[in-house]
């Protein structure tokens, strides 16, 4: 795997966790980056699907399901990718990242 991938994938997930809340962030958007660091970080998803009546944990396990068998480079892509401002990784936020 691309050492530069994952160097972007780690700062990615740091800025989504740490830095401003993106403005208009959807319920569908915030799955999205949860199934697609699932899949970056654990691979296709486990265990069985929560009850219906289990709403949060049902979608975040429809989400991750959705995408089974789907590579951890591509996951990681994606991820990145759904940070839609091309200059993302110039955030301010950023200025307290540091790499591992």
């Amino acid at each position: 795997m691309s050492s530069d991938l994952e160097r972007k994938f780690k700062k990615a997930v740091w800025l989504i966790r740490n830095g401003p809340p993106a403005e208009g962030a959807t319920t569908e958007t915030k799955l999205l980056y949860y199934a697609h660091y699932k899949q970056a970080t654990e691979g296709d998803v486990t265990g069985s699907q929560p009850w219906r009546a289990q709403f949060e944990a049902r979608a975040k396990w429809d989400a991750w399901a959705k995408l089974k068998g789907m590579s951890r480079e591509e996951a990681m892509q994606k991820y990145i990718d759904l940070i839609s401002k091309p200059d993302w990784e110039n955030n301010p936020a950023l200025k307290d990242y540091q790499e591992e």
